[in-house]
């Protein structure tokens, strides 16, 4: 990765670079039904759609994996970069291998075999109408894995040319260490479930000593290696499937929606853009990935991807307290 600090300042986005963006487009919506049926015309038009709404929102890094909606995600996208001759040039292609889904009697599964994540690539590759992965994450921890077996797969993919960067995807520290142990390439990302809902991230580390220290089950120390060793953290999930911008279901959840709105409302922005920033405020550098594929809900998060996180340290915690309904320890 580069030696950015800050990825947020208008620097001009690279294709070698997953740093330089602050903001992702998740396409997990794109492709139709979550089923083998062929996607048709209809959705073509609804990934277009939301393929422009990132773009005019300044977002070039699309964010995808093999099974989304069977496939489909990736082939509807290749549909729209077929329809757009130079749009492969603009942006950031990542996609994700590594789950197997239920087929049948057999139970869905994680595969990172090396041929397996070989395989997949060039399916991906295929379905995308592309000629390069631009980063590869690997979806999820396989405990068959064999980490050389893995490290010889992706040093393989990138010698043929055929994915520039690769990163994780639910990973603990200790997870990536062991398998940067018998990579030579660096690892440039971690995609972490991370929004103002889903905080044992961000818990796990201030309840140190205290009785609720068990609760999180998030693994310590993993934000602070993937900062320490300059991988990116991504974010999913991170406008917390509309629970502070529509659906509320607990009294915090309440609160802390009235205190989103306020506080968008004061900044001259979207509740949206105002829990990305909550995570963009964070010194990790967190990019969150926006997953939604509604074009009017796309562009509520373009302050994100073009303003600094206008966040005051005060501001960050009143979020934070109000979400989680309790003082801090």
């Amino acid at each position: 990765m580069g030696t950015r600090t800050r990825p947020w300042k208008g620097e001009p986005v690279t294709k070698n670079d997953t740093g330089a963006e602050r903001l992702l487009y998740g396409c997990m919506g794109l492709g139709g039904a979550w089923d083998t049926t062929r996607y048709g015309t209809a959705d073509i038009a609804a990934a277009e759609a939301a393929v422009e709404a990132a773009l005019d929102s300044g977002i070039t890094v699309f964010d995808h994996a093999d099974i989304y909606r069977h496939g489909k995600a990736e082939a509807v996208f290749g549909e729209v970069l077929a329809r757009a001759p130079g749009l492969r040039e603009r942006i950031v292609l990542q996609t994700k291998c590594g789950i197997r889904l239920a087929d049948g009697e057999r139970p869905g599964m994680y595969d990172l075999r090396g041929e397996t994540i070989i395989r997949r690539v060039e399916e991906s590759l295929v379905r995308l109408r592309t000629d390069v992965i631009d980063v590869l994450l690997l979806h999820r921890p396989d405990p068959l894995a064999d980490p050389e077996d893995i490290a010889e797969a992706l040093t393989s993919l990138h010698r043929q040319g055929l994915v520039r960067r690769f990163g994780v995807s639910n990973m603990s520290g200790a997870q990536i260490s062991l398998l940067q142990t018998f990579l030579e390439l660096p690892l440039a990302a971690n995609q972490l479930e991370m929004s103002l809902h889903r905080r044992d991230w961000l818990e796990g580390g201030v309840l140190v000593n205290t009785p609720e220290a068990a609760s999180t089950g998030f693994p310590l120390g993993t934000v602070e290696h993937c900062r320490s060793t300059g991988i990116r953290l991504q974010a999913w999930g991170a406008l917390a499937q509309g629970r502070f911008t529509g659906r509320q279901e607990t009294p915090a959840e309440l609160a802390t929606a009235r205190l989103v709105g306020s506080l968008a409302e004061a900044k001259g922005t979207s509740p949206e853009t105002v829990l990305l920033w909550w995570l963009q405020r964070h010194p990790s550098r967190i990019a969150p990935v926006i997953g939604s594929a509604r074009p009017e809900r796309i562009r509520a998060c373009a302050d994100a991807a073009r303003r600094d996180p206008e966040l005051t340290h005060e501001e960050w915690y009143e979020l934070w307290i109000t979400a989680r309904g309790a003082a801090l320890p």
